[in-house]
């Protein structure tokens, strides 16, 4: 059984923002876990404050996913039309991290954002077609 060249192209376009979105999160919320990187300065070296990082569980994990994100993306191009992925690639990455801050990170999505993310949304139907 052979995938049709859209399923592939926008599995892979899917699987390339997926792993940013995980990516992102997973670095952002590792960040949140470790402070304020001047405060961790002031009480460590810079090697200490280097390895306060490499050693948060969720940063490595979202540095992992950003690594695999981006020979992920190199494959997707490899496959689909620039015009296609790249801006397919960043709006569903958009919309998947308006919707993982709420969700994961418990941020504060207002109004605002998520009228623009169904704005990102309509664009990516329109890529579709």
């Amino acid at each position: 059984m052979t995938l049709s060249p859209f399923v592939h192209q926008w599995s892979a376009i899917a699987f390339v923002a997926a792993l940013a979105v995980v990516g992102e999160v997973m670095i952002a919320s590792g960040m949140r876990q470790l402070g304020d990187l001047d405060d961790i300065r002031a009480t460590r070296n810079l090697l200490g404050t280097i390895a306060a990082v490499l050693t948060n569980a969720r940063f490595v994990i979202g540095a992992l996913c950003m690594a695999l994100n981006f020979f992920s993306m190199l494959f997707a191009l490899s496959i689909a039309e620039l015009s296609l992925a790249a801006p397919a690639i960043g709006a569903l990455t958009y919309i998947g991290n308006a919707v993982a801050a709420k969700l994961f990170l418990r941020e504060r999505v207002d109004r605002r954002r998520w009228l623009a993310t169904m704005c990102v949304v309509v664009g990516v139907i329109l890529l579709a077609r």
